[in-house]
């Protein structure tokens, strides 16, 4: 899975950060132990301390090859650099020591393999700081420093520059390339991604050209033949086919193409609607309330389709020949269920008995907004408190392939 590989890659990418910085570290203390002693004569805890913690990390990271856990290894690690750099800056000087620049650095690493562990040694660092602090306290002191007052600047000069080394040449030059390769990923997954982006584009494109076509092959086939229930039929496939269209239309022609703005989709549905079947001049008002929502082109599809229906049977059957009248459609979000809308759909015209349903009537249209229905997972009712055919449909968004079976 894509998933775990990036994973494993962000792990190897640590282990390999955590793995060079304690070798140069358990190195540098070993080299700096032997300084102190032979060079800079500080024959007490310092030198024993760093040798001991250079040692003994060595051996820690040998034991990483034979079990591979590097979360103990890590943790043993930095547990042990602290004591020994909290030790070695408790008997050089305490709070005005030059080592304690270390303490820092060894949180520092932890943040750079776990913002947890990262966090925990910095609230650790913070303690070990106010404790080194209380040896400023004469009645409180309990060491002394052991570092030659003759070698002090040099044992100083030598802190800073382990310090710096660590954290420039090692974590710097690590972090530095770690840095690189994410951003060299970042540019070209944006690159990937604006290319997939475009050819989905083109693919809507594609889609809603040959969804015209088919329209225009409907509107050619429909001149040949005289009015009757079959022009119909013809005219009504391809306002169909002219509702998918426009979706794949608005996804092409936006910046987001996994969502459309469903108010201006409703608004072009509708009003081509009203001219194709009442003609541009028309006494029909339209009343659209729809907030700010963008659906997913698995369910704007069959919710256009939905309206598309709806809309035709008010304007051929609601609202007969010339007569004003009004359609409202208004869409909300359910506040009571997530992900889950209410669609107010209808229109002011003399409407049809009750006694008339999808079940028992021959018309594809009331089947089709009963199917529709379903397939958005949804109920629908009649609104009986509003002159003519009014419907109150709850459906859920769908995150799904479009079921083509209706």
């Amino acid at each position: 899975m894509p998933g775990f590989t990036i994973d494993q890659e962000r792990l190897q990418d640590k282990t390999k950060l955590f793995l060079r910085v304690s070798y140069a570290t358990s190195i540098i203390s070993i080299l700096f132990g032997a300084i102190c002693y032979f060079i800079l004569h500080v024959t007490q805890i310092i030198p024993f301390v760093l040798v001991a913690f250079g040692i003994i990390n060595l051996i820690n990271l040998q034991y990483f090859k034979v079990h591979k856990q590097i979360l103990p290894t890590f943790n043993f690690s930095s547990v042990i650099g602290l004591i020994s750099a909290f030790v070695v800056t408790l008997y050089s000087g305490g709070i005005q020591s030059p080592f304690i620049f270390m303490l820092p650095l060894i949180g520092f690493g932890g943040f750079v393999n776990s913002s947890k562990y990262g966090r925990n040694y910095f609230n650790l660092i913070y303690v070990l700081i106010c404790l080194l602090f209380t040896q400023t306290i004469p009645s409180l002191r309990v060491t002394e420093n052991v570092v030659p007052v003759e070698y002090f600047g040099t044992f100083s000069f030598l802190s800073i520059l382990i310090s710096v080394f660590l954290l420039g040449n090692t974590f710097g030059k690590s972090l530095l390339k770690t840095y690189n390769a994410l951003y060299t990923s970042k540019k070209n997954m944006a690159i990937q991604v604006h290319e997939k982006e475009n050819l989905l584009k083109e693919v809507h494109h594609r889609v809603k050209n040959n969804l015209q076509t088919v329209s225009s092959l409907l509107s050619l086939q429909s001149r040949n033949i005289e009015n009757g229930p079959m022009k119909g039929l013809l005219k009504g496939t391809q306002n169909r086919v002219i509702a998918m269209a426009m979706v794949h239309e608005m996804l092409y022609m936006r910046n987001d193409i996994s969502h459309i703005e469903y108010k201006s989709y409703v608004q072009e549905l509708s009003e081509y609607l009203i001219r194709s079947i009442k003609g541009i001049e028309n006494s029909i008002v339209l009343n659209i309330e729809i907030p700010n929502i963008k659906l997913g082109i698995d369910t704007a599809i069959p919710l256009g389709l939905l309206i598309n229906e709806a809309l035709t049977n008010a304007l051929k059957y609601g609202i007969e020949g010339d007569d004003s009248g009004e359609i409202h459609i208004k869409l909300q979000k359910d506040q009571a269920k997530q992900n889950c809308y209410i669609l107010e759909i209808g229109d002011n015209g003399k409407g049809f008995p009750d006694t008339v349903n999808y079940k028992n009537t021959k018309s594809l249209g009331l089947k089709l907004i009963h199917n529709l229905t379903r397939q958005l997972r949804g109920t629908i009712e009649r609104d009986h408190s509003k002159k003519g055919t009014n419907y109150i449909i709850q459906f859920q968004e769908i995150n799904q392939q479009l079921n083509q079976t209706l």
